[in-house]
């Protein structure tokens, strides 16, 4: 778990940092070492208490472990603590995330966009809805029935009506609900999810697209799973055709501390128009003395915000370029392969029986069984088992149609069905799921 050079290269940059204030009088905060050290190895016990989501064997949630770099260059901003809000607190770090920006946003296709770092993918989207209702006030958002739950949680701290879209059988939005939505005439945005983080389907972007055009609604992407997955080369046709048509949206979400190899929290939002700023102009002179030039903090909502987040996307932005061919659409590739051979193992598999084809990384299974009930205490029943052979899933309640659909000749004695769920979003899963496998059969046979 610990690598001993990360360390040492941790000490060794540490100590070119600190050669940038040795010109300073001497002082050393009081620090109480005994104690210090009693309580840190306590609290180290203590997170011993936690899954091992660095391990292939972690095949439940979406945590996938920061990249080394990320890691190093996030502890080493630590000993400055830079406040990315204003260039007072952030004189390298603001430099920094401004960087990072532009580079995403070349990833979609955008020159310099507006945008910035944010706490997560929850505080991005809030932006990106906010900016919409002063867009199209007082209209409605509406997304996926398998968009983010804080799409509506959102919408009601802003309060803006909301409207969950039903899914099709693939897991995407209905195109002929979306359009019965829009006739009505109060719809001011549509959420499209790229990459949704229970099914990870991802919507159909350029129907949406055309259906907003032709009724005056805003386009966000809510790509704060999926958004990196448009540098890979093995996406198929449909999903490929919604990435390449990111560029024509409004405004995008992603998450860098998903697959952008980050430490939580690192999320993004970015707008295609950046006159958008606008409706973040604000008067706090206190905190904008030492620079005619624009803060971040004048494009946030938030204020304080961890200048070691884009100390840390910045390092590792620089040792894994955001370009197809790369090493991170090499990984990305990786997983994506690994969820479709995992699919495939399953749809052969006398116990278990794989939903949807995953679009990214996902996968969804049900255990067989005679009726939705029984698949559901079935599954319930795997999980347990298969964690006590140190092998962590996730369980997700499905829609029973959409279960069904796969196993038809299961009994609909319930509305939802517990499924299996998994995350192969590290590119080493690949090569564990024969003992992936071999646990789950034998978790099914006891």
């Amino acid at each position: 778990m610990i690598n001993p050079a990360e360390l040492e290269l941790l000490r060794k940059t540490l100590s070119t940092l600190a050669e940038g204030y040795d010109h300073l009088p001497d002082f050393t905060p009081e620090f109480d070492e005994v104690e210090a050290e009693r309580i840190l190895q306590d609290v180290a016990t203590r997170m011993q208490d936690n899954y091992p989501y660095y391990h292939p064997q972690y095949a439940g949630q979406m945590l996938k472990p920061p990249h080394a770099i990320a890691r190093i260059a996030y502890a080493m901003s630590l000993w400055v603590n830079p406040n990315n809000h204003a260039l007072d607190g952030s004189r390298a770090s603001s430099p920094l995330e401004k960087e990072c920006i532009v580079e995403l946003g070349a990833m979609y296709g955008w020159d310099r966009p507006l945008g910035h770092l944010t706490g997560g993918g929850t505080m991005a989207n809030l932006e990106a809805l906010w900016v919409a209702g002063r867009l199209h006030p007082g209209k409605r958002i509406i997304a996926s029935a398998q968009a983010h739950y804080t799409h509506q949680r959102i919408s009601e701290v802003l309060g803006l009506a909301f409207s969950a879209v039903p899914i099709d059988d693939a897991g995407h939005m209905s195109l002929a609900a979306i359009e019965d939505l829009l006739r009505a005439g109060d719809v001011g945005t549509i959420v499209a999810t790229i990459g949704n983080t229970g099914l990870g389907a991802v919507d159909p972007l350029p129907a949406i697209l055309a259906l907003a055009e032709q009724y005056g609604a805003r386009v966000h992407a809510d790509a704060a799973y999926g958004g990196y997955f448009g540098l890979c080369a093995n996406l198929n046709d449909a999903v490929r055709a919604s990435y390449d048509c990111l560029k024509d949206v409004d405004s995008i979400v992603v998450d860098p501390h998903k697959h952008g190899l980050q430490p939580y929290g690192c999320g993004c939002v970015l707008f295609r128009d950046p006159s958008v700023g606008r409706f973040y102009k604000h008067d706090s002179p206190f905190t904008y003395f030492s620079s005619a030039e624009l803060h971040l903090g004048e494009i946030s909502l938030e204020c304080s915000r961890p200048g070691a987040a884009a100390v840390a996307l910045w390092a590792t932005q620089k040792m894994f370029p955001l370009q197809k061919g790369g090493q991170l659409a090499a990984w990305l590739d990786q997983s994506l392969a690994a969820a479709q051979e995992f699919w495939q193992r399953l749809l052969d598999s006398s116990a278990y029986q794989p939903l949807l084809q995953p679009e990214l990384d996902i996968v969804v299974y049900a255990v067989k069984a005679e009726s939705a009930s029984a698949a559901s205490k079935a599954a319930r029943r795997v999980f347990a088992l298969a964690a006590e052979k140190e092998l962590h899933l996730a369980l997700m309640e499905v829609p029973v149609a959409l279960v069904t659909a796969s196993v038809p000749e299961m009994q609909t004695d319930a509305d939802s069905v517990t499924c299996l769920r998994s995350v192969l979003m590290k590119p080493e899963h690949q090569r564990w799921l024969d003992q992936i496998m071999q646990i789950l059969e034998a978790c099914a046979a006891e």
